[in-house]
């Protein structure tokens, strides 16, 4: 595996988790907050790490995977959705890291990430977007907006559409920028499971035991 040294890795953890009853970044999975698998799964595959949370920072201390991960909160008011959480980090690498030409964009609740999520998707992207999908074997396939490769250009487009609009769902942003969708196969596991409910977190558990380091 070799790290993208020009994309950033963003890990959205802005929303309440309420279905899960808590900060749902620091649920308990085999032992690790469920933030520190997606952080393992990520963090080889980008130049920089960055982790989108509103809130205290310093509930994040003790994981000993987001050491010196700089913590970037929503500059949207209202917490209105994945789309203010991109837009932040697009803000702040536009900003802090000008020679970056990607934002890769995950949710943080997202144990089972692919090793080669960042390559293919960079590979289809050219200097578009390009987002994940999974395949089953039926040959339908299931999109997920928010794992994305975002050029850092489109900073201020998303800021309009955001603020201005009034734009929430981060496929109907995505489908203006015609991006190019990359698939992963869904068997022996989702890759992009969302780990939203007790159920999700017990399956999760589950898979972990089974398929440890796929």
């Amino acid at each position: 595996m070799v790290a993208e040294a020009g994309i950033i890795g963003a890990i959205l953890a802005g929303g309440q988790g309420r279905r899960l009853g808590g900060d749902k970044p620091l649920t308990d999975l085999a032992g690790r907050p469920l933030l520190a698998h997606v952080v393992r799964r990520l963090a080889p595959q980008v130049g920089r790490l960055v982790l989108n949370a509103n809130g205290d920072p310093a509930r994040f201390a003790g994981i000993a995977e987001l050491q010196g991960l700089p913590v970037v909160p929503d500059t949207a008011p209202n917490q209105p959705g994945p789309l203010a959480g991109l837009l932040a980090v697009l803000e702040w690498a536009a900003r802090m890291q000008p020679a970056a030409r990607h934002v890769l964009s995950v949710p943080a609740d997202c144990p089972f990430l692919p090793h080669d999520l960042v390559s293919r998707l960079a590979l289809a992207a050219g200097d578009g977007v390009a987002l994940a999908r999974t395949a089953a074997a039926d040959s339908s396939a299931h999109s997920h907006p928010v794992v994305g490769l975002w050029p850092v250009s489109l900073c201020q487009d998303l800021r309009v559409a955001l603020l201005v609009e009034g734009q929430r769902r981060v496929g109907q942003w995505a489908a203006r920028h015609r991006p190019t969708f990359v698939d992963w196969p869904d068997t022996p596991l989702d890759p992009f499971l969302n780990v939203n409910t007790p159920d999700d977190l017990a399956a999760a558990e589950r898979l972990l035991a089974v398929h440890p380091g796929n």
